[in-house]
């Protein structure tokens, strides 16, 4: 498929979705929103793809926000439909991906930006990242995930007053609080990323995707009852076989 506002690379088993709107920042509007999406379902289906690495084109954002222009004069209606619409098309997608989605965030993850990288499985930042989500100075609340996956990932208190003082933080204080995994210096980020992908691609395709299923439902009531099922899934899969049968044979497995 083509697209307009993002670009695809594939690194062996690794796919590099770049968000390409550098002179909006990287700003997320509804098209851009709907080729993310398709990319992630296309990426999804793809059994050479392990692992899916998100980025801004750029080194000043990963993504800035959203397209605050699109939707200036839009209804309460037409705003919950936007939210919806938007959760909906990628950012439960990107949540429920079957393979590891890692964010590489590279310069402003604000908004929508930073909704996305929380989406994400991993998340990467460069030293020079700063984030928040700024939409109560606009008015309005953040609408695609951010009330919800912030506070999961540091806690309520710092998530309320994150988002009511609507601040930003800087890479290392992301870090400190558990809002993204490593920091690293921007001209190491994306190799990091590949790294860690590549890493990750050597590991059972199938047990990584029950994995994310079972890790998705931790705060769920039946979240240990998935992991039971997920469990027992995977015995029935032939990287079973072929990951046991390398560890008693003293072997590294080969889950191609």
């Amino acid at each position: 498929m083509t697209y307009r506002n993002i670009k695809i690379a594939v690194d062996q088993k690794t796919a590099v979705v770049v968000i390409n709107r550098p002179k909006k920042l990287n700003a997320l509007n509804r098209e851009t929103i709907a080729e993310l999406g398709s990319a992630i379902d296309e990426l999804s289906h793809n059994s050479s793809i392990r692992v899916i690495v998100i980025t801004g084109e750029g080194d000043k954002a990963f993504v800035a926000g959203a397209d605050i222009a699109e939707f200036a004069h839009f209804s309460s209606e037409e705003g919950q439909e936007l939210a919806q619409r938007g959760q909906e098309e990628l950012f439960d997608k990107i949540e429920m991906c079957p393979k590891i989605v890692i964010a590489a965030i590279n310069g402003y993850a604000l908004g929508g930006g930073l909704e996305l990288a929380m989406a994400s499985h991993i998340r990467i930042a460069s030293e020079n990242a700063l984030m928040g989500l700024p939409e109560v100075s606009l008015g309005v609340i953040p609408g695609y995930g951010g009330t919800q996956r912030l506070p999961k990932l540091i806690g309520k208190g710092r998530a309320m007053e994150l988002i009511s003082a609507a601040s930003m933080i800087d890479a290392k204080k992301a870090c400190d609080w558990g809002l993204v995994n490593s920091v690293v210096p921007q001209d190491e980020l994306m190799d990091t990323a590949i790294k860690l992908a590549t890493k990750i691609s050597k590991n059972s395709a199938s047990a990584i995707s029950n994995a994310i299923d079972a890790i998705n439902a931790y705060d769920q009531d039946g979240g240990f009852q998935r992991e039971i099922e997920n469990f027992g899934h995977c015995f029935g899969t032939d990287d079973f076989k072929e990951g046991t049968d390398a560890f008693l044979n003293k072997r590294k497995p080969n889950f191609d």
